[in-house]
């Protein structure tokens, strides 16, 4: 932490003083962006993208350089550790991920092979060649999916409106379920430990579909292998930040997972949230994506809007409640950075 020139996001993570609100964008390396489609165009498909080393360094350094963010979080996937344990998948145009071989049954899990960091290689030397790339400039950010969020596509084989197979196989077979999920947070904790050892200042778990689940089953399946993956852990000063999106119902439940931050879509009120973490953890958030599809005035006002309802109190760090569009316009992205840099000074 001492060799970071802008540690502005760390110190904000963990409620230290700050002399103006930090900001990065969920998805802030994509296709918005002409350069990046460069990149992606150089490497033909998006698993090829991810996994080429110095094509990922170079999108990951993109929105600092474009952007001037506070954090650089690693151009990945949260499907990347699958491979490692025998789950097959490709990304198809206008599909997304699609799995050719999802859980069927309970003994398809069993199935499954034993987690290997050597595997995933490559995001090791990503967040190495980031740090180098940018000198130390900004904190780098490395990330995982969380094990629901993992285990709905495993099952579902496919993105989906609802999750139907996925939460179906939940409910027939609960503890084939919760033994999946076991696994998943299992391997979950090598992984992040990896991006921590290769020098990640801090993780990010995306819990995209938890808010998929009613609060009791977000109780009993969702938070407990969040909560094991966040107490296995090892780390010095890097936080933890925690994203699920559609909290709004269940963020009590939420905030007992032991992250050092928590990140909240638009679907929650900023100052709620605050007023319910208490002191105890940072949040990060919440700006609805499509804002940005609105006037400069108007994303002027919305991101003023959510600056005074946290305050001039550190433990904010802004973000969209989920990420960054492929048809926005850069120039509106780097107005909303710009804007939160000027009206956030203490």
């Amino acid at each position: 932490m001492k060799d970071l020139k802008n540690d502005l996001f760390l110190r904000a993570c963990l409620r230290e003083p700050v002399e103006r609100t930090p900001i990065w964008l969920m998805r802030q390396a994509g296709r918005y962006m002409p350069e990046y489609r460069e990149l992606r165009e150089k490497a033909g498909n998006f698993v090829t993208f991810y996994k080429d080393i110095d094509l990922s360094i170079k999108a990951t350094i993109l929105p600092r350089k474009l952007l001037g963010i506070d954090a650089s979080i690693i151009f990945s996937d949260i499907l990347t550790p699958l491979e490692s344990i025998g789950v097959k998948f490709e990304f198809r145009e206008g599909e997304g991920p699609v799995f050719l071989n999802p859980i069927e049954t309970p003994d398809d899990i069993l199935k499954l092979k034993s987690f290997d960091k050597n595997d995933v290689y490559y995001v090791g030397e990503i967040i190495k060649g980031v740090n180098r790339a940018l000198d130390r400039e900004i904190p780098t950010i490395g990330f995982c999916g969380a094990p629901f969020t993992l285990a709905a596509y495993m099952i579902e084989g496919k993105t989906s409106r609802d999750f139907k197979k996925a939460k179906a196989f939940m409910y027939n077979y609960p503890d084939a379920f919760k033994d999946l999920l076991d696994r998943l947070a299992d391997m979950l904790i090598e992984y992040l430990n990896f991006q921590i050892e290769s020098g990640a200042d801090a993780v990010q778990i995306f819990d995209s579909w938890g808010g998929y689940l009613s609060p009791d089953d977000y109780r009993e399946f969702a938070l407990p292998p969040v909560k094991k993956i966040i107490k296995g852990i090892k780390r010095d000063y890097q936080p933890v930040i925690h994203f699920t999106k559609g909290v709004a119902g269940f963020f009590d439940d939420m905030i007992t997972s032991g992250a050092d931050v928590y990140s909240v879509d638009w679907m929650i009120d900023l100052s709620e949230v605050k007023e319910k973490l208490n002191g105890k953890a940072a949040a990060q958030g919440n700006l609805d994506p499509i804002v940005l599809y609105a006037s400069k005035d108007v994303i002027r006002e919305k991101a003023v809007s959510i600056l005074n309802k946290w305050g001039k109190d550190t433990g904010h760090i802004f973000n969209l409640g989920h990420g960054l569009m492929p048809d926005m316009e850069v120039d509106k992205v780097k107005y909303l950075v710009d804007v939160v840099k000027k009206e956030s000074v203490r």
